[in-house]
């Protein structure tokens, strides 16, 4: 995740609650992507906050330093080096045909050259460590299927050198939508007041959010037929309580609007406020989070080199 904005409740529905239930299952690196959030000017002393933040955030939703890596982009070089190698492999009417490229240059004047490169630093990230399985939301899922692209095309022009990594998608809360605006997905970069629960709001300003939140023109709930705004609250409420679908239309077939957003502020509560006092211990002791990003980095710089000495051997490079 970058460090910029406030991570959110779909950051935490649509990738952390995954990560965290995967993370005994495999070998997982879990990366703060410093360098990708400089494709926008950052100020430095809040970017360098922000990194320490987001660390803070992983663990506290459960990430396990023991058991996951845990590690800040630019910390290990090969990032930026594995980046320019599959630069140069890359066709730029691919960069060009990105969903997310085209809506970010559209309201820009000019674009850096950083924005149109975003996929391929995304691509290096994931095939320096050779990584099978990449546990992300639906909306990375072009870029997901780019880094595919890129490492098909660099193991056809140099010979096998990459796992092809396949996607992981949670089946429920992938996709969170603004509650202001439930036809697009909820977004740390969205300057609305009611847009978005962050992962640190208080209670009082999470209730405020949800009850405040777009809903449609029934008088009661429908859950087979609920339009968009009231789908994205049954859908919160669904990923945070993991209850059935026979469950929901139990619990919500024919409630009025107020009393569904009560039910969903209230779920949403109940799972910040553990995490928010986990979050507070940790931040209580800045040396232990030096301490994880420190040996996180430690622990995959190995494989990294190893890469990069391989792609270089592949391309004839210097080594």
């Amino acid at each position: 995740m970058q460090p910029s904005g406030n991570l959110h409740i779909g950051n935490y529905l649509g990738a952390l609650k995954n990560w965290v239930r995967i993370q005994n299952d495999y070998e997982c690196i879990f990366c703060i992507v410093d360098l990708h959030a400089v494709t926008v000017y950052q100020e430095p002393a809040e970017l360098r906050a922000k990194i320490r933040e987001i660390a803070a955030l992983y663990l506290a939703a459960g990430v396990d330093p023991h058991a996951s890596s845990i590690m800040v982009q630019s910390g290990v070089a090969a990032h930026a080096e594995l980046a320019w190698m599959l630069t140069c492999v890359t066709p730029v009417g691919w960069l060009e045909r990105m969903t997310q490229y085209k809506a970010k240059a559209a309201k820009q004047e000019s674009v850096g050259d950083g924005l149109l490169q975003y996929p391929v630093l995304m691509a290096a990230d994931i095939l320096l460590y050779q990584a099978g399985i990449v546990p992300v939301g639906e909306d990375q899922a072009q870029h997901l299927e780019l880094t595919r692209d890129i490492a098909q095309r660099f193991n056809s022009l140099y010979g096998e050198t990459f796992v092809v990594p396949n996607t992981s998608l949670p089946t429920v809360g992938a996709r969170v939508m603004g509650l202001d605006d439930p036809t697009q997905k909820m977004s740390k970069s969205a300057t609305g007041a009611n847009h978005a629960v962050a992962l640190l709001d208080p209670p009082e300003q999470v209730r405020k959010t949800i009850m405040r939140a777009t809903t449609d023109s029934k008088p009661a709930v429908e859950v087979e037929t609920a339009g968009p705004g009231v789908l994205n609250l049954l859908s919160i409420y669904q990923a945070f309580s993991d209850a059935s679908d026979d469950q929901m239309k139990q619990r919500f077939n024919g409630m009025r609007y107020g009393d569904l957003k009560k039910a969903v502020a209230e779920m949403v509560i109940s799972h910040l406020e553990p995490f928010q006092r986990r979050y507070r211990d940790i931040t209580a002791d800045p040396g232990y989070l030096d301490r994880v990003l420190r040996e996180g980095a430690a622990r995959v710089a190995p494989i990294a080199r190893s890469t990069v000495e391989l792609v270089k051997e592949r391309m004839g490079l210097y080594t």
